[in-house]
Order: C-alpha cells, then sequence, then structure tokens
C-alpha cells in the first residue's frame, strides 16, 4: 500500500452501469463529512464518465485527474486548492471530465505520486472507479482500504455483479475487501437475504428507491444527503458509514492485498496502441499484479479456469446431478472436453506431460476437491489439514507431514468448501463462519473462514477407512487384545451402556464403529452425530443429523432435538455420536428408560474426567437439577467407560476399561477391569507397553450368567489360557474360586 495508512480509502464500483454508482458516490462522501465532521475527498475514476459527477454536485473541477496526474506544482499543503475543486459544504472534489466531449485519460503511475499527497492531507477519500476495470480503476482498487460493490435487485444485475466478484477474486484481491451495498430496494423486488445469499457477502446497507427526493437533489445540483437530511435514503446512507467506521475499515487495514505491479505495461502487451483494453485484457492485468500468487503455471491454472466459468455454469450443472452417476459422468466429460479447448487456446506450445497434469487439476478444482484428490485416494493419509491455500498437512502413522501440493488460492479453497458443505444444506459465510459436515464416504470435516481465521481458509478432514477398523485390526495394531475385544462383544452383544472416552484425535468415532458391529441384527437403532460418519453395517438403522438455522435465524434442529425425537421411533439402541452438550441429560434418561445398549463418545482424558465431564454437560441442559441427582443418573445408566488414547508417538491404543459400579456416599464408584501401563520405549522411540487385567470381575458378571451368557472366566486374567478341556469345565463351574489371583467385588464397587 503505497497511500497513507491514515487515510481510508474507499472505492465504489459495480456489475454494470445504472446501479447508481455515481450518486451512491456523492453522497457517501457528503454522508462521510456530516457524519465524521472530517476532510473528504471524492474522486470521479469512471472510465465511461460523462461528468455525471459534476452534475450531482453543480461544480465545474478545476482540475480532472489527467491534470492532477501531470501537477507541476510542488506538492504542498498550499497547492492542494490548485489540485481540488471545493464544494460549499466542505466536500473537496477531483473530476474525470470537464463533460462528455471528453475521455477520462491517465497514467496510473503518475496519477499515484499526487493521490499519495493527497492522502496524508484527507482522512478519508471515496473513488468512483466505475464497472470497467481498465489499468487505472484497477490500480485504485488495489490501493484501497475497501471496494464497495454495489448492486440492485434485479437478477440480471446480481448476475454481472457475480461475474464481477469473479473475475476480482481470479486477480486474488482479498475477499474481505468487497463491501455490499444494495441500491434502489423496494417492495416486490428481489430480497436482500437472496441477493447476500448469492453473492456470498452480507450486505452492510440497504438504500431504499425513492426516486423523488434523488430526483429533486440533480435538479438542485446538490447531493440528497445535504439536500434531504431528514429522508429515509439520507438515513440509510448514515448507517452505511456508521457500519464502515466503527469496525470494518480500521480490520480491513490489516488485510494483505497483491504487491503492486505495472498493470498499465501488462495490459498494453495485450492490446494494440490507443485501443480500449477488453474486459479479459483488463483481467489478464488484474491477474498479473496477483501478489497471492505469482506462479505461472497457478496464473495459467486461474486464466483456464475463469474461462471454463464463463464457458460453462458449473453450479447448476454440479446440482442438476442430483447425485446421479451417469448425469455426473456426462458432465465431467463435458467439462474435460471445455478445458481442452480452453488450454490448446491459452496455452499453445505446452509440454504433453505437462498439458495432461494441468487438464487434470483444472477438472478436480472445477468438479471435484482439487488437490484434496490424490491425498484422499491415498489409503495412509488418515487426516488432512489445510492452514490456508499454501499449507495442506497430512497425518501418515500417526506422524504430521506437510506436502507440496497447494491451492492456487484462498479463493479456490473457499470454493472447495462451499462445494463440500452445500450439498448437506449447510452454507458457510461471514454470519456462519464455521461448519461441520462430511464427505460421500464418511469422512468428516470441519472448515472455519475469515474473520476467524486470520491466515485464510482452514479445513480438517478426518478419513475414515471404508468398513471401519475391525476388530481383528485393532488386535493386530496392539490396540488392545483379544481378551479385551472378547469381553468388550459381550458388553456389547447384551446390551450393557457404553461411553468412549478420549481426547481429539485419539480414535473415539473409530473404536464406537467398530464397537456397533457386535450389536445384533436384529435390533433396531438410531443413530444421532452432527456430521453423519458412522458406517453400522445392520439393516435396522435410522440414521439423523441435525440442521444450522436458516439466513433468518431460524429453524436450526440440535443434537438434543433428535435424542429427544429418537424416544418415540421404537429404538432398542441410540447410538450418538458425540455428547457435548446438554443432550448428554437426554441421553442419560434414554438409557434409563429401558434403552440398553445405547452407546456414545465424550471428550475426557481418563474415565473419572468422563464422569466429570458428563457431570457437566448434563448441567448445560439447563434443568437445575442436584449434582447428586446427576451423579445417581449417571451411575445407574452408564454400565462402562472405555478410554481410548493417542500416545505420544502417534499410536492409539485403549488404555482403560471400567467398570461404573454405582455411588459410595455421593461419589460414582469404578473399578478397573483392563489397564494398558507404559513400560517405555523401543529402538525407534515408539512406546512399549502391556495390557493388565487387573484381576476384577464386573459386578455385572453374575446377571448375565444367570441369563445362561457363558463368560471364560480366563479373560479376566493375565495368566496364560489353559488347555481347552480345563477351560470347559472352569466356564461350566461358573465359580469365583476357581479363579486364581482374582477379586471379586460387590455392588459398592471400589473408588477409581
Amino acid at each position: 500500500m503505497i497511500l497513507s495508512p491514515n487515510s481510508n480509502v474507499i472505492a465504489v464500483s459495480g456489475g454494470k452501469g445504472g446501479v447508481g454508482k455515481s450518486v451512491f458516490s456523492a453522497n457517501l462522501a457528503a454522508a462521510i463529512l456530516t457524519e465524521l465532521k472530517t476532510q473528504v475527498l471524492l474522486i470521479d475514476a469512471d472510465a465511461r464518465s460523462c461528468g455525471d459527477q459534476n452534475v450531482i454536485l453543480g461544480l465545474r473541477p478545476q482540475k480532472t485527474i489527467e491534470e492532477v496526474s501531470t501537477f507541476q506544482g510542488s506538492l504542498s499543503p498550499q497547492s492542494i486548492p490548485q489540485m481540488v475543486t471545493a464544494h460549499p459544504s466542505g466536500l473537496s472534489y477531483i473530476g474525470a471530465v470537464r463533460g462528455p466531449e471528453e475521455m477520462l485519460k491517465a497514467n496510473p503511475d503518475a496519477f499515484m505520486k499526487p493521490l499519495e499527497f493527497l492522502s496524508r492531507h484527507f482522512k478519508f477519500i471515496v473513488i468512483d472507479v466505475g464497472s470497467d476495470l481498465n489499468p487505472l480503476q484497477a490500480q485504485l482498487i488495489h490501493e484501497s482500504t475497501a471496494l464497495i460493490i454495489l448492486t440492485v435487485p434485479e437478477v440480471l444485475v446480481v448476475n454481472q455483479t457475480q461475474r464481477l466478484i469473479q473475475s476480482l477474486l481470479t486477480a486474488t484481491l482479498p475477499f474481505d475487501m468487497f463491501q455490499l451495498v444494495i441500491n434502489k430496494v423496494g417492495p416486490g423486488s428481489l430480497s436482500p437475504q437472496a441477493i447476500a445469499q448469492s453473492l456470498r457477502l452480507n450486505a452492510i446497507g440497504l438504500i431504499p428507491q425513492d426516486d423523488i427526493t434523488t430526483a429533486t437533489s440533480l435538479s438542485k445540483s446538490t447531493p440528497f444527503v445535504l439536500a434531504a437530511r431528514q429522508a429515509p435514503v439520507t438515513a440509510a446512507y448514515h448507517e452505511v458509514v456508521r457500519k464502515l467506521t466503527g469496525g470494518i475499515l480500521q480490520r480491513l487495514k490489516l488485510v494483505q492485498k497483491p504487491q503492486s505491479l505495472n498493470l498499465s505495461a501488462a495490459i498494453a502487451s495485450g492490446a494494440k496502441a490507443g485501443e480500449k483494453p477488453s474486459a479479459a485484457q483488463a483481467n489478464a492485468a488484474l491477474l498479473s499484479n496477483a501478489g497471492e500468487e505469482t506462479d505461472p503455471r497457478n496464473i495459467l491454472k486461474l486464466r483456464i479456469h475463469s474461462e471454463l466459468i464463463r464457458a460453462m455454469d458449473l453450479k447448476k450443472g454440479i446440482a442438476d446431478t442430483n447425485g446421479d452417476k451417469a448425469k455426473e459422468e456426462a458432465l465431467r466429460q463435458k467439462t474435460l472436453a471445455t478445458i481442452t479447448t480452453i488450454i490448446d487456446k491459452e496455452a499453445q506450445g505446452i509440454a504433453r506431460d505437462e498439458r495432461s497434469r494441468i487438464i487434470k487439476e483444472v477438472l478436480e478444482e472445477a468438479l471435484g476437491l482439487g488437490p484434496l484428490e490424490d491425498l484422499l485416494a491415498d489409503p495412509a493419509v488418515t487426516e488432512i489439514m489445510v492452514n490456508g491455500y499454501r499449507r495442506i498437512f497430512i497425518e501418515k502413522s500417526g506422524k504430521l507431514i506437510m506436502t507440496p501440493v497447494t491451492f492456487t488460492s484462498n479463493l479456490h479453497l473457499r470454493n472447495v468448501i462451499e462445494r463440500i458443505v452445500t450439498p448437506l444444506g449447510r452454507r458457510i459465510d461471514e454470519k456462519n463462519p464455521y461448519v461441520d459436515a462430511r464427505l460421500k464416504d464418511g469422512s468428516r470435516v470441519n472448515a472455519i473462514i475469515e474473520p476467524l481465521s486470520i491466515d485464510g481458509p482452514a479445513l480438517t478432514i478426518r478419513k475414515f477407512k471404508k468398513g471401519g477398523i475391525t476388530a481383528e485390526r485393532y488386535i493386530e495394531w496392539g490396540s488392545m487384545t483379544k481378551s479385551m475385544v472378547d469381553f468388550l462383544r459381550i458388553c456389547v452383544e447384551n446390551a450393557l451402556n457404553v461411553v468412549i472416552s478420549g481426547g481429539t484425535g485419539s480414535g473415539k468415532t473409530s473404536l464406537l464403529n467398530m464397537l456397533s458391529t457386535f450389536i445384533p441384527s436384529s435390533e433396531r437403532i438410531v443413530t444421532v452425530e452432527d456430521a453423519a460418519e458412522l458406517q453400522l453395517q445392520q439393516e435396522h438403522v435410522v440414521r439423523l443429523e441435525p440442521r444450522p438455522a436458516n439466513m433468518e435465524g431460524t429453524g436450526a434442529v440440535t443434537i438434543r432435538d433428535l435424542v429427544r425425537n429418537s424416544l418415540r421411533m421404537r429404538p432398542n439402541r441410540i447410538i450418538v455420536g458425540e455428547t457435548r452438550d446438554g443432550a448428554a441429560l437426554d441421553m442419560l434418561q434414554a438409557m434409563n428408560t429401558g434403552h440398553d445398549g445405547s452407546m456414545t463418545t465424550t471428550h475426557a482424558n481418563s474415565p473419572r474426567e468422563c464422569i466429570s465431564r458428563l457431570e457437566t454437560l448434563c448441567l448445560m441442559a439447563g434443568m437445575e437439577l442436584p449434582v447428586r441427582a446427576i451423579r445417581e443418573q449417571i451411575s445407574s445408566a452408564v454400565q462402562l467407560i472405555v478410554q481410548i488414547s493417542r500416545l505420544s508417538d502417534g499410536s492409539r491404543k485403549v488404555t482403560s476399561i471400567t467398570e461404573v459400579v454405582g455411588m459410595q456416599g455421593d461419589t460414582v464408584t469404578m473399578q478397573e477391569i483392563f489397564r494398558f501401563k507404559e513400560t517405555g520405549y523401543d529402538k525407534n522411540r515408539r512406546i512399549v507397553g502391556v495390557f493388565q487385567a487387573m484381576g476384577l470381575i464386573p459386578t455385572f458378571i453374575e446377571k448375565l450368567e444367570q441369563k445362561g451368557v457363558i463368560i471364560p472366566r480366563d479373560i479376566f486374567s493375565n495368566e496364560p489360557p489353559k488347555p481347552a478341556a480345563a477351560a470347559v469345565n472352569k466356564t461350566a463351574s461358573l465359580m469365583p474360586a476357581s479363579l486364581p489371583n482374582l477379586k471379586k467385588t460387590g455392588s459398592a464397587g471400589g473408588k477409581a
């Protein structure tokens, strides 16, 4: 930024002519002047200007932009009156032309020097840059603090505005710069909410349609903000000023922009001398100014993608497929043919291998998830973490690795995020800057965007293996022993209520998925998940997923709502993907009212912490229950806590299987059945340890045995298994005395 950091430069543009940019710019400048009582400079830099601002203000500029660019005097405070034209209100003005017979001609670099000087003397500069982004206008947008994009509630205008935004974003201008204002709002027109959703921008101002006030002010050559101070349309302008100066401009001062380049030379290389550059050449000039991404290969990809968007309505094409494989393949083939045609036109002489790679990458960016496609296809990758468009990390074998692949821009990354969340009926924008979602294969997705994510959008994808992880794999990987798996199978098959506890990324959901395979296929299961990712193999499964609020802030359906609703669906078991709020109380009540065998996960680092966590979550339900009553609910509902942990070497192990025994006084009592004990490190610095049975027999074993369930007692022993015959005799006796080195606890249990 070459202009003074103390100056706030506000550029005004629009998708097409006729939206009222000139009137808006003049009245915005006047509103800033009257609202803040500070010096304001208005500049008419519309490439197609016929002197409209001269008429609106009732002024004949003593110097135009071209004349200011070639000002020969010394740049001092005394020379300012020679450069600008004073309005009776105190507003200062530089015109584009003196009348319709003139055309705006100015060298961008030449105008930057006097503009930099003026920015040191005017706290606010409002620039009408029009709709044509020639070198001068592009440079002024680049130097601006904010760009107000003006539109009107008409379908064709909104469509043109969308194209303008796309062109600016293709040039890697930061999305935060754009501030939407909807002009001429009136009854019967498009709703502001629909326009904001279409443009992915929240409107900072709605200017009501008031043709009488506008016409009267034009006839008097005085902005209506000055002539009709009490009019509703004037109040709307003051509201825009308050929003801009109430934090938006201060925040935008910190936004990084592309480095400045010579746009005139860039455009001149693609246009004949004296010929007005085309829109495509202007976009190319903006593109060459892209400091966010100057890699020629990525610039080529951006150009191809931009042409692809012009040639095809990809958004509509993707929506029309509606999950139909045949339609998806037809769209893919059509897009591939279009990309091939464009690259042959835009990049003649490119090597065949490079041509194939670029076609593949652009196709994946247009219809898929771009550079994430290959990472998602790699079975060794378990997690993908994107920190802005330049930095993509993956997890392999428990280790974090930075990959060489990148997105072409933050806009590209935003498009990928939207492609993920839109089919799920979710949205991500300034009002809802973060979202949970899932991919088609069940992988869990979390995305968060600016301004909450300072360095650009952040995307996290936790992959899940198709079909889940089998119990045999847990044993093979050393995550638990066969005895532990056999014990958990018995517990799940016989409808014990289980809570899986663990830290972030410890593998809670994968373990829940595995345990669910032990549920008999004859039972009806209802699952409730924030982002549906469980892969239950049973046929009788109902999957429920919450819904966020709509644009009006209504219509939200929470996990708690779904848990309560699931009770009316005659489930045998309820599985909640993760308990993280007041839904914990509803889940415990479900476990206590005949829905045995229900399961859930929660964030905690030990079984004791898990009890405390459930207690805290129940308090969040707002029922104002006594703590003892909540603990009694927990002790009677939860029968088993399975603790899974991610160790420092990246491995994941079931570190504890603990029975919840009951209450002793005000304390929930537990006894640990199995434990993993670390013993050290091997030569590769991987953690080694042993799984231990704690020598305690769960209190619920006798009840199960009374039902005829045969439970091999040696699974609770650390001794090697006995020969088969001995094992049968031991099982048949079902007497604790036959178990050496084992203790049996009563219903009071022991404190864990």
